[in-house]
C-alpha cells in the first residue's frame, strides 16, 4: 500500500509567533514612487463585514456583464491631526532624528498619550533642513469623534518625494488641521493593510500548526508532535511544532482594493449597528475582501507595493441587513 502524503504542517513564513508589542502596527518601509507629493498612509478603525453586488467588468471572466456578490470590510477613517514635523538625516545605522517642530495648538486628549508644552521653542529650522535627507509627520487619531473612546493613536506617516525643504513646506500646512481620508486615497485604488491579528493566547501544536491527531492507541500525547528530533545536537529545533501563542502578530495584506470612499454612512449602517461596534457615525471606507483583526481595532492603510492597476467599481447594491 503506498505511504500517504501530505505537505507540512504549519507555515514556517513567521518566526518568532510572538505578541506584538503593541496593539497598532509599526510600518518600516514606504512606497515612495507617487506622483504628487502627500502622505503615504492614513488609519481608520475596523467595524465589521458587509457584502456588494457589483457588474463583473473582467472580459475574460465567465460571469462577464453580471452581478456578482463581493464581500467587503468597512473601516471608519475619523480625520486625522498633526501634532509634530519630525526631521531625519542619514547614518551609518539607519535613519536618526534630527530634530522635531511642535504644532501650536494640542487637544487636551493628546496628554493622554504624551506629555504636551505649554510653549514650543524657537528653533533653526534652515540648519535642520540642511542636515536631513527626509521630513515625516506625527499624527493622532481621533477616535473621540465617533465615540469609541478617549485616548488617541499617535504614529508616523512618511511623506512622498525625495526634497526634504518640499516636504517641510507640505507638512507645515498640514500643522493643527484635519486630515481627511479622501486627501490621500481614491475609489478603485489598490492598497496595502497593516494591523494585528485576533489574540488567540495560548494554543497547542494542532490547533497552531495543523497537527494530524494521533490515533488512540498512541502512548502518551495525542495532540502532540510524533518526536522532537534527532538525538544529537541534544536541542529541540525550532522547526518542531509545540505550543505557544497564536494571534496578536503583526501582519501585512498587500494589493487590497478599495471599492468606496464615502462620508454617508446611512449607505452602510445597519438598522442595529455593527456586532461589537455600533454604527458607523464619521468617513469610510470599503476594502474588498476580510481584514486581519478584530472590531475596534487600528488599522493602518499604505500606498501598495505591488502597484495593481487603477479599476473603478460600480456598486449596484449595498447590504444593509442586520448582521446580528
Amino acid at each position: 500500500m503506498a505511504r500517504a502524503h501530505s505537505p507540512r504542517s504549519g507555515s514556517m513564513q513567521y518566526w518568532h509567533r510572538v505578541r506584538a508589542k503593541r496593539i497598532y502596527p509599526r510600518i518600516r518601509s514606504w512606497y515612495r514612487n507617487v506622483k504628487d507629493l502627500k502622505l503615504l498612509g492614513f488609519a481608520g478603525y475596523k467595524a465589521g463585514m458587509t457584502h456588494i453586488l457589483s457588474k463583473d467588468t473582467n472580459p475574460n471572466s465567465p460571469t462577464k456583464n453580471e452581478n456578482v456578490f463581493i464581500p467587503v470590510t468597512v473601516i471608519e477613517c475619523p480625520p486625522l491631526k498633526a501634532y509634530s514635523i519630525r526631521f531625519y538625516k542619514k547614518t551609518d545605522k539607519g535613519l536618526s532624528v534630527i530634530s522635531e517642530i511642535l504644532a501650536s495648538k494640542f487637544e487636551k486628549y493628546l496628554g493622554r498619550k504624551i506629555k504636551i508644552f505649554k510653549k514650543n521653542k524657537e528653533k533653526n529650522i534652515g540648519s535642520f533642513l540642511e542636515q536631513s535627507s527626509e521630513v515625516r509627520l506625527c499624527l493622532y487619531t481621533q477616535p473621540r469623534l465617533i465615540k469609541l473612546k478617549k485616548t488617541p493613536e499617535i504614529f508616523e506617516i512618511a511623506l512622498s518625494g525625495n526634497n526634504a525643504k518640499e516636504q517641510y513646506e507640505y507638512a507645515k500646512n498640514l500643522l493643527d488641521k484635519e486630515i481627511r481620508i479622501h486627501e490621500i486615497f481614491k475609489a478603485g485604488q489598490f492598497i496595502d493593510i497593516h494591523s494585528v491579528t485576533k489574540g488567540k493566547g495560548l494554543q497547542g501544536a494542532v490547533k497552531r500548526f495543523g497537527v494530524t491527531l494521533k490515533s488512540h492507541k498512541s502512548e502518551k500525547k495525542r495532540r502532540s508532535a510524533g518526536n522532537l528530533g534527532a538525538w544529537t545536537p541534544k536541542k529541540v529545533s525550532f522547526r518542531i511544532p509545540q505550543k505557544g501563542q497564536m494571534g496578536f502578530h503583526n501582519r501585512t495584506e498587500y494589493d487590497k482594493q478599495i471599492i468606496e470612499i464615502s462620508s454617508a454612512p446611512e449607505k452602510i449602517n445597519p438598522k442595529d449597528g455593527f456586532p461589537h461596534y455600533g454604527l458607523v457615525k464619521s468617513d469610510f471606507l470599503l476594502i474588498r475582501g476580510s481584514v486581519p483583526g478584530p472590531q475596534k481595532r487600528l488599522i493602518r492603510l499604505t500606498e501598495s507595493f505591488r502597484a495593481s492597476k487603477f479599476s473603478p467599481i460600480d456598486i449596484n447594491y449595498i447590504s444593509v441587513e442586520s448582521k446580528q
